[in-house]
């Protein structure tokens, strides 16, 4: 009897702890481990918090920062902006927030203290329970996330580069229709541009060395390039992950950059700062070796592709820089 209660307390703890932690290991288990680990880093000045336009490249939208060092501002067109007025999990609550909290609160409560929505059962049934307890929680909290984002998905914020001009709706700014290899520009799609700022051919073949610069110096672990490539802000998310496979005896090596597609979102100019948010699809190879043996411990060998959504900034006198990686949705 003593070694049934013990176990089902066992087994409660490492449900509440799998609750807790499996949203965060899926998250992480579909990321790559390329520049940026597959998450949406870095700045894009005052428009940080809001959604580049939709490409060609990628038609889909960009996630939201989960590093940034930019804190949102009045002048921003953000939703983090505006008071909180119930929401998800505002103080009002809502009905996402209702059924998400009462999932959390008297689920994994119950877990931890032998109830739950299953506490009746016993032996294999309550195993059974908490397993389908788990997974209403985490598909309680996955679809609450998505309703969130979805309804709180920032619109592209109009600015203009000359002063005095009349504001307007955004344009979906972009270089031009597809690209791909036979464009005469690497994989940049060259056309119409009519961004507030122009970008010109010398600009789109300074984002494609970029792409396979930053990716080089990532996979040589050499910090002092990376500085010359990307802003100070890039360069101290890229240490940490460095750190992190370092502490994991592993180096990630990304081979082969290829630019396969690649147009224009848009481009605009903040004081003497100029950005330009470019869509690329590229070709890659992308494993993580033991560091010591030389074992492929993630990835392979074979050629992938990636879309990521890549912000450039320039400032007087210098070159174009990294200062943001944004994932697709």
């Amino acid at each position: 009897m003593t070694f049934s209660l013990r176990s089902r307390k066992l087994f409660n703890t490492i449900a509440v702890v799998l609750a807790l932690a499996l949203p965060t290991a899926l998250t992480i288990s579909s990321a790559d481990a390329r520049a940026g680990g597959g998450m949406s880093s870095g700045s894009r000045g005052t428009r940080s918090y809001s959604a580049p336009p939709s490409t060609t490249t990628a038609p889909g939208s960009a996630s939201q920062f989960n590093r940034t060092y930019t804190q949102p501002g009045a002048g921003m067109n953000s939703a983090a902006t505006a008071p909180a007025r119930g929401g998800l999990f505002g103080r009002a609550g809502g009905f996402m927030g209702g059924l998400a909290a009462g999932f959390l609160g008297a689920g994994l409560l119950g877990m931890l203290f032998g109830g739950g929505l299953f506490g009746g059962l016993g032996g294999l049934s309550s195993i059974i329970g908490l397993i389908i307890q788990i997974a209403l929680v985490v598909l309680v909290v996955r679809l609450a996330m998505s309703w969130w984002q979805r309804r709180h998905a920032p619109r592209a914020a109009y600015a203009n580069a000359e002063a005095g001009a009349a504001p307007g709706p955004q344009t979906n700014y972009r270089s031009g229709l597809g690209g791909g290899l036979g464009s005469g520009l690497g994989g940049f799609g060259f056309g119409a541009n009519n961004a507030p700022l122009e970008i010109k051919p010398d600009d789109y073949e300074a984002f494609e060395r970029l792409l396979g610069d930053v990716q080089a110096a990532w996979s040589n672990e050499d910090v002092a390039k990376l500085h010359t490539l990307a802003t100070p802000e890039m360069v101290s998310y890229f240490e940490q992950d460095l750190a992190q496979n370092r502490a994991r005896n592993v180096v990630n090596k990304v081979t082969d950059v290829k630019l396969l597609q690649g147009d224009l979102a848009e481009a605009w100019r903040e004081g003497e700062t100029d950005y330009a948010t470019v869509a690329l699809r590229f070709a890659l190879t992308d494993k993580t070796v033991d560091r010591n043996t030389g074992a492929i411990v993630a990835g392979s060998e074979q050629p992938g592709e990636a879309t990521e959504i890549w912000t450039f900034a320039r400032r007087p006198g210098t070159g174009w820089e990294l200062s943001a990686i944004q994932q697709t949705n």
